[in-house]
């Protein structure tokens, strides 16, 4: 079961982590919203130096109001610098967006309305509209951070899954050191229960590894002198002497962590629709605010003071209040709907991605599968009662610590089977445990064992043990001193919601795959049983991503579920990752979504989620863009033969007025039904 090693430089892997994308808030959720208070503060004040607001409430503007507003909208505008940065970045990287024309409405219309309070023959002040724009941002800011505030950091997680310290033999004695002052060539002992700290070979002892953590193959390996060990597996039952051969980077677990490295670089990123409509938009608003200029001046001989105040109520009125908030309302309403459907969304760039996915591909074991054994079939001897196999296997295996004993305990309590209390209880490592009660020597393990023990089925068994183990269950053997009592065979089971699952994907016109470690007949049967489209079998860990990028090559978009640690590279790779939040740590850091419950069913609800907060989001942005459509030309004065100047605090209003449609449109997402929809 070992990686290739890689040719990448593992030291490189903690660079690409955590990037965030320029244009993001660089502020925290909470230090927007702080902002936000403040300006909503200053504001009312702002509104009393405002002749039309205070000739609306028939009361007089506040003495000294220019100097009052000059004052407080230069307090105000101290707040919007963290936009003029946003836009920095933007032009830097030749992406204009929304922040750019923020920033030129903003900016102009600050530095106008300041020249005017200075040179009152310009008579025009922008301090409101400029105020109340910077206020509206902020709020969307807020929003915006708030829904994206949980990104965190693979690398360190994978780092988790081994042991800190290691059992180091030196000159025989056993000595406590630091997993990472271990080198190639270490000799460790590793104790039953223990994670194995490096990659190595065994030199002595023999037991049961849980490799599920790196393999995603659900049962334990049996491991004995000159086999191989993965760092990060676990030791079950035997005590291991290990000869290390690769660790650090090169072990299994750094080559993990290299390919999230890897692939976090080469994540398909989802641009958003608002920022692609502000791009034009800061187009258009900025050409129409210089024709403007040139028309009114050049051709009609207007001033230009008269000139620049229409160009700047172009900018002003141009600004995406509404589009600023058609974004982040619906993503907002989306992260609390979608929590209380069981998911969470981590980067909410991928709504539009989750949307179009053609193909889901689910890790099996844990996720379409319940990932334990359970009991599937128990079959006596003649002469022999399934209960009396059962009391003999379960009391034997009550001894066990072995997800396989475990399962045959359960399951004779289930059916109310008496167990005996067992004596002199031997573990045979990787083959079995035996044990004495009444005189008499019983047995439970594999094939092995009962040859070790000189025992032949009869060929009604033989017949049975076959058709088992052609099905891809776990057989376990169960004899007394003189004969083979039965055959019990155990499966992992499919969950029930998986069918229910993959017939509502169908419904949705979405492909399915499944990927496993486990052999080709088990993933058949997990596949047929539950109609899956394709399905990729004895896929080692490191290969997983690949069986993703070949769906994607056939041009795909494909989104992937699952929830252990060897899923990391293949979340990242995909063009959405699903942890499930039951799994691992790391998976989950892996995901873009992570599912809070382990429910197949919601990835269904996930895909109606995004496909309705898409709808809203386009419906929001024809309202927050229509009204430019109008209010652009307007601010322009293209209506002037008809005497309609749009004046800036009737831009403003109108803008407001579009805003709150936009709120209301998010707000009637919540009364989605995801069961139905």
């Amino acid at each position: 079961m070992h990686p290739r090693t890689s040719d990448t430089h593992p030291h490189h892997a903690h660079h690409h982590a955590g990037h965030h994308a320029p244009g993001m808030g660089h502020g925290s959720a909470e230090e927007f919203l702080r902002r936000f208070w403040i300006v909503t503060f200053l504001l009312i004040p702002l509104l009393f130096t405002n002749e039309t607001v205070a000739g609306l409430m028939g009361i007089a503007p506040l003495p000294f109001s220019r100097w009052i507003g000059f004052g407080i909208a230069t307090v105000i505008f101290g707040f919007s610098l963290v936009f003029f940065q946003h836009a920095w970045h933007e032009i830097r990287a030749r992406r204009f967006g929304m922040m750019t024309l923020v920033s030129l409405a903003v900016g102009s219309g600050y530095l106008f309305s300041a020249a005017s309070t200075f040179l009152p023959s310009l008579e025009v002040e922008f301090y409101l509209e400029i105020a109340t724009l910077i206020w509206v941002l902020l709020f969307g800011h807020y929003l915006e951070a708030r829904s994206g505030a949980a990104a965190g950091n693979a690398l360190q997680e994978v780092a988790k899954l081994l042991p800190k310290k290691a059992h180091k033999l030196i000159d025989g004695k056993e000595v406590a050191v630091d997993i990472g002052a271990l080198q190639e060539g270490d000799i460790v002992l590793v104790k039953p229960g223990e994670k194995i700290p490096a990659d190595g070979r065994i030199m002595e002892g023999s037991a049961n590894v849980d490799e599920s953590l790196v393999s995603g193959e659900s049962k334990p390996v049996e491991k004995q002198k000159g086999d191989e060990v993965v760092a990060g597996s676990i030791c079950l039952d035997g005590a291991l002497t290990v000869t290390l051969t690769r660790v650090g980077a090169h072990s299994t677990i750094g080559q993990i962590q290299t390919l999230i490295a890897e692939a976090q670089g080469t994540k398909p990123r989802s641009q958003r629709i608002a920022d692609r409509a502000s791009a034009v938009l800061t187009f258009v608003a900025a050409l129409t605010a210089l024709l403007t200029i040139l028309v009114w001046t050049a051709l009609l001989g207007k001033p230009f003071v008269f000139a620049i105040t229409l160009a700047i109520t172009v900018l002003v009125i141009a600004c995406p209040h509404a589009l600023g908030l058609a974004i982040p309302t619906v993503t907002t309403i989306t992260t609390s709907l979608a929590v209380k459907n069981g998911v969470f969304i981590k980067n909410l760039a991928k709504i539009e991605v989750l949307r179009k996915a053609d193909y889901v591909v689910f890790d099996k074991t844990g996720t379409l599968t319940k990932g334990s054994f359970e009991v599937h079939e128990v079959a006596p001897a003649p002469g022999v009662s399934p209960e009396q196999l059962l009391a003999a296997a379960a009391s034997i295996e009550a001894h066990s610590s072995h997800i396989i004993g475990h399962a045959i305990v359960r399951e004779a309590q289930k059916r109310g089977v008496v167990l005996q209390e067992a004596a002199e209880v031997k573990n045979i490592a990787g083959k079995g445990i035996t044990a004495v009660w009444g005189n008499t020597r019983y047995a439970a393990g594999n094939r092995a064992l009962m040859e070790d023990l000189g025992l032949r089925l009869d060929n009604a068994l033989e017949q049975k043990a076959r058709s088992f183990a052609a099905r891809g269950e776990t057989i376990v053997y169960v004899a007394d001193a003189r004969q083979v009592l039965g055959v019990i065979s155990l499966t992992d089971t499919i969950k029930p919601e998986s069918y229910e699952a993959v017939k509502k994907l169908h419904e949705l016109g979405v492909k399915v795959a499944m990927l496993t470690g486990d052999n080709e007949k088990v993933a058949r049967g997990v596949a047929e049983a539950l109609g899956i489209d394709t399905y990729f079998a004895e896929v080692l860990p490191q290969d997983k991503y690949t069986h993703i990028k070949s769906l994607q090559e056939k041009g795909n978009v494909v989104l992937m579920v699952g929830d252990g640690v060897n899923d990391a590279p293949a979340l990242t790779q995909a063009d959405v990752g699903i942890a499930i939040g039951a799994g691992t740590d790391v998976a989950v850091e892996a995901g873009d979504v992570v599912l809070t419950r382990n429910n197949p069913l919601d990835i269904v609800r996930l895909i109606k989620l995004a496909r309705a907060v898409y709808r809203k989001m386009i419906q929001n942005l024809v309202w927050a863009l229509g009204y430019n459509v109008v209010a652009i030309p307007a601010a322009a004065g293209a209506f002037a033969a008809w005497g309609i100047f749009l004046r800036p605090e009737v831009g403003a209003l109108l803008m407001s007025l579009s805003t709150v449609i936009v709120v209301v449109n998010a707000l009637t997402l919540r009364s989605i039904d995801l069961e139905r929809a």
